[in-house]
């Protein structure tokens, strides 16, 4: 891989952690409520924690279009979709599957739905989903690969 689409990659990858936890935060955070950052009888640090959590993937978005916008300027930077979006499902699958190994299963600070009548079933299927973006993402990579090769 050139040096210019391992920089789309790395774009793409710190746009997907910061993509899919804004898709984390904004479903089910605040329009399905099934939790918090932090699941706690104190609802200021609820919605405090979610706020750290809101501005750190806003930041991750933010630096992902930074980095494109640099890249882009010293002309280091790929044009293969492929690339990018490979980038983009790894960084989503690795943020939901950090994110779920970490707070829910190590910290257990809270469950993707725990009001849930099996709330494990939900907390195994977000790390399924991670998987499955990571797969995608590995394929679509190596679909970029195969067409190089051609």
């Amino acid at each position: 891989m050139t040096k210019e689409d391992k920089n789309l990659f790395t774009a793409g990858f710190i746009l997907g952690l910061g993509m899919v936890g804004a898709i984390d935060g904004i479903v089910f955070h605040q329009l399905l409520q099934w939790h918090h950052l932090i699941l706690s009888s104190n609802i200021k640090l609820e919605i405090i924690t979610d706020g750290v959590f809101t501005a750190l993937f806003s930041a991750l978005m933010v630096w992902g279009a930074i980095k494109i916008f640099r890249d882009a300027r010293n002309d280091e930077l790929g044009y293969s979709w492929k690339i990018f979006l490979s980038g983009i499902f790894i960084g989503g699958g690795v943020f939901n599957l950090v994110e779920g190994i970490i707070d829910h299963h190590i910290l257990q600070v809270h469950r993707v739905r725990p009001m849930a009548e099996n709330p494990l079933l939900y907390d195994l299927a977000f790390l399924a989903s991670g998987v499955v973006m990571v797969f995608i993402g590995l394929w679509l990579k190596r679909l970029d690969q195969k067409a190089e090769r051609t």
